[in-house]
């Protein structure tokens, strides 16, 4: 644990949720996401993984995340349970993809002027189901090759 995460209290209880600005928050961040996603030439191809009209996976994203990061679950309420790894593991996700997908939310969240230690802390997060979702991506793809 890192001192900020230590003195921030991210982590514990709804902490996360609340700094990000609670549901409201949380769904401005993942729209800025999406949107700095379809508007940067590096991101856009994972803005092309996504099923069209990208209103699903950004209403996914949102709920999943409020559940995540210590609030209600509101995914498994709308859209029943949910393993991220297996959820994504039909996408050929690599070093890059995975890389590209956590630059792309530490710049949705700069973008909204979070505290750096909100943004250092964020990242380190994602990073372990994006490592998790990397895993079974190569596995799945490997098992089929």
């Amino acid at each position: 644990m890192t001192e900020a995460t230590t003195t921030s209290g991210y982590g514990e209880g709804d902490a996360t949720l609340q700094a990000v600005g609670g549901l409201e928050g949380l769904t401005k961040l993942v729209h800025n996401f999406y949107r700095i996603m379809a508007e940067v030439p590096t991101y856009r191809p994972l803005y092309d993984m996504h099923p069209q009209p990208i209103e699903t996976s950004i209403d996914k994203l949102i709920l999943f995340l409020h559940g995540w990061l210590g609030g209600e679950r509101l995914y498994a309420k709308k859209y029943g349970q949910i393993a991220l790894p297996r959820a994504h593991a039909h996408l050929k996700i690599n070093d890059h993809e995975r890389l590209v997908w956590l630059n792309c939310m530490s710049d949705a969240i700069s973008d909204l002027g979070y505290p750096e230690d909100l943004r250092e802390y964020l990242v380190s997060a994602f990073s372990v189901p994006a490592g998790r979702i990397q895993q079974v991506s190569q596995a799945q793809h490997a098992a089929q090759s």
